[in-house]
């Protein structure tokens, strides 16, 4: 105890050094040099994808998120999918999980009723969201009421994202205040459910040199589900200071409290999703509830020194609060089905500091982009659980009829069942090159240290594990570019993950001797502007996973680490305005994975869970006139397995999505938009075999915004 004590001290003011360095080093340094002249902003950015006009349409060239660098995203080694303000706007997209429906090579986890969980080219994540960069990894719902993208950096990388990140991550960029702009607007749209939002967004410059921005909306939920209601409230602040002609603050914080019913779908019968109980809720709406209110708070500095050396620095202080309980089924033999429950709560404090230097220079014949970077976290972690007894003889489970409207029994909470509580303390720092050679070829490559140090204890038993692992994980790219608007490149990037898993809880005594998992993706792929608002991509990968934990071949009753799975594939896409009436975004990816060796997740040769074979993506815009257009999507997931053991089946399906934009005056424009048009009958996701997800029939929403 005296060492853990001394070395939690240690880490302590490790953590308090590197955040009291980011958060004042570079304000030290601005205050020095804010006598220099003013630098003129440099056009880094290619002319040939940028979009311009009101509307900023459906194609982005800022790849910095995959770099922390100004870096065109025809320039990035990596895959990369977006989902613009523009189109979030015109598909009346209000959640992220319901964005990433949009998005090639991510399928949909149910979250089991209450939070956002995803796959990326097969990988399985909780965890691997961020916020302007910086980890947002707590288990909830996340709005998109003050967002202006949504990102998928796809492929391991854990020199940009650090731990986790197997199969990409998920990054979503804050709407800020603009200084050179007063602009106000709002929204109210409601479904054929009776959901229904209400959006504002107000920026108002208060000098030359400073500017707030507010964004607020109120939310109810409804679906077909019955039983199924909530509400959203969310509120965002936001200033932008510019300190001197080098130097620029962004402060931000959101207020998001979301609370609803807890739905976790219907259970599997003969291998397939239950059929004709699609609306039937398999669960106590009364009990059934999840309760999370989420604190973030950021300030940002960014400096330039002189042309071409820039800094930043970041803190991210969140705090999350979530309780969730449920009434779940957990099979069914076509007559009666069996019912089981609990109530969760976790509490998390995360508290970050980041900070980063780059430093571009050129010459004859070539150009350098350096990145030096550094990151230290803290956080801390209460979670616990209580188990429903059943009134029959307390048992933690008890069968009901089948029926359309499920009975209940009558049950109890237990006494806390399971308590335990985490401190993980990161380190990290990277440095990273990019490197061009003449006006063709760019390299790039980079390596991260990281110092992952967690703590934890479970409060029943008393026991506590503890685990130190240090970390490098490198990155390394080729770009040939044999015209501007062409870019093919091939890469290789590592990630890992502690055996902890992705959110950290608990790791046992049994887990602490084995080494972190490792994601290693290979990547060829290409970059092509053909129009000048237009960019299409492709890519070919292959995604291994090792030191996976696994029974013992030898039947000794022992865990090995052999574990070992794969996934190959290939993507293609294309984003932005094809003429000047037509907008798309557009993508189809082929995912193969399997279970290499055996493991605690299946057997060898499995194929993985919640992997589509094939999935197409595909959202267009059509503006007839300057008053009017539409709009037409189609989503398509080939069959898939709920879960590891290959026994229950999700159906293939397609789903065709519609929309209708009708603008009354520069201040006001109506909007009808209609998710799955053909009333299609499809379960799109689940958790495990006996959690799945009946897609929604046809609904409609009404909206209408307005401009200032």
């Amino acid at each position: 105890m005296v060492r853990k004590k001394a070395k939690k001290i240690m880490g302590h003011r490790t953590l308090r050094f590197t955040l009291l360095l980011t958060a004042a080093a570079l304000p030290a340094a601005a205050i020095a040099d804010e006598t220099a002249d003013a630098q003129p902003e440099r056009d880094y950015l290619p002319s040939d994808i940028i979009v311009t006009g009101e509307r900023g349409g459906y194609v982005i060239d800022d790849g910095s998120t995959a770099t922390k660098t100004p870096t065109p995203l025809i320039d990035v080694p990596q895959g990369i999918s977006f989902i613009t303000e523009d189109q979030l706007e015109d598909q009346s997209i209000r959640q992220l999980n319901e964005a990433l429906r949009y998005v090639p090579g991510v399928s949909l986890e149910t979250g089991e009723g209450h939070r956002d969980e995803v796959f990326i080219r097969g990988q399985e994540t909780t965890a691997d969201f961020y916020l302007d960069g910086l980890r947002d990894d707590a288990q909830y719902y996340r709005p998109l009421y003050n967002i202006e993208r949504v990102e998928v950096l796809k492929g391991a990388n854990a020199l940009i994202f650090g731990r986790g990140a197997g199969g990409g991550a998920i990054n979503r960029v804050s709407k800020t205040a603009q200084t050179d702009d007063i602009f106000a607007g709002a929204q109210a749209s409601v479904d054929t459910f009776g959901a229904f939002a209400l959006l504002a967004d107000v920026n108002k410059p208060l000098s030359d040199a400073v500017a707030v921005r507010l964004n607020g909306t109120y939310e109810e939920f409804d679906s077909h589900r019955n039983y199924y209601e909530g509400r959203f409230i969310g509120i965002s602040p936001t200033l932008t200071a510019n300190l001197g002609p080098a130097t620029r603050l962004t402060a931000t914080y959101s207020y998001d409290d979301d609370q609803r019913v807890v739905d976790r779908g219907v259970p599997s019968f003969q291998g397939s999703p239950l059929r004709g109980y699609e609306d039937t809720f398999f669960g106590d709406p009364d009990f059934n509830r999840s309760e999370a209110e989420v604190h973030i708070g950021r300030v940002r500095l960014d400096h330039e020194f002189a042309l071409g050396l820039n800094a930043n620095a970041t803190v991210q202080y969140a705090n999350y609060d979530k309780i969730y309980a449920n009434i779940l089924p957990t099979g069914t033999d076509g007559s009666v089905v069996t019912l089981d429950g609990y109530e969760d709560s976790t509490g998390r404090e995360n508290l970050i500091g980041q900070a980063n230097l780059v430093w571009e220079t050129a010459g004859d014949g070539f150009a350098s982009t350096l990145l030096l970077g550094l990151e230290a976290s803290r956080q801390d972690t209460q979670n616990s659980r209580r188990e429903v007894f059943f009134s029959d003889n307390d048992a933690q489970r008890i069968n009901t009829p089948l029926a359309e409207q499920i009975t209940v029994p009558a049950f109890t909470l237990a006494p806390v069942s399971r308590s335990r509580e985490s401190t993980l303390e990161t380190l990290s720092f990277y440095l990273q090159e990019q490197f061009e050679i003449g006006d063709h070829l760019e390299l790039v490559a980079g390596l991260r240290w990281d110092r992952f140090d967690l703590d934890t204890v479970n409060l029943i038993s008393g026991v506590q594990g503890d685990r130190v692992d240090e970390r490098v994980s490198p990155r390394a790219g080729v770009i040939v570019k044999p015209v501007e608007q062409l870019s093919l490149y091939a890469s290789y990037t590592e990630s890992f993950l502690p055996q902890a898993g992705d959110q950290f809880l608990l790791i046992s005594p049994g887990d602490e001797r084995f080494e972190p998992e490792k994601f290693t993706n290979y990547e060829l792929g290409v970059k092509w502007a053909p129009l000048e608002e237009v960019l299409v991509t492709a890519a070919a990968f292959r995604l291994d996973r090792t030191n996976t934990t696994a029974p013992d071949p030898n039947n000794t009753g022992l865990v090995v680490q052999t574990g070992e799975s794969r996934v190959e594939g290939f993507e293609v896409g294309a984003v932005g305005s094809i003429t000047d009436f037509w907008q798309a975004n557009l993508g189809y990816t082929y995912l193969d994975g399997e279970l290499r060796t055996s493991s605690d997740f299946g057997d060898a040769g499995a194929r993985l869970q919640q992997l589509p074979r094939h999935q197409v993506t595909a959202w267009n815009r059509f503006d007839l006139t300057e008053q009017l257009g539409f709009g037409v999507g189609v989503i398509h997931q080939s069959d898939q397995f709920a879960s590891f053991s290959n026994t229950v089946e999700l159906p293939s399906y397609w789903r065709v999505d519609a929309a209708a934009y009708y603008t009354i005056s520069e201040q006001i424009s109506l909007q009808l938009n209609i998710e799955n048009l053909f009333d299609e009958t499809y379960f799109p996701s689940a958790h495990g075999n006996n959690n799945i997800q009946p897609a929604e029939p046809f609904s409609a929403r009404f909206g209408v915004r307005m401009e200032l």
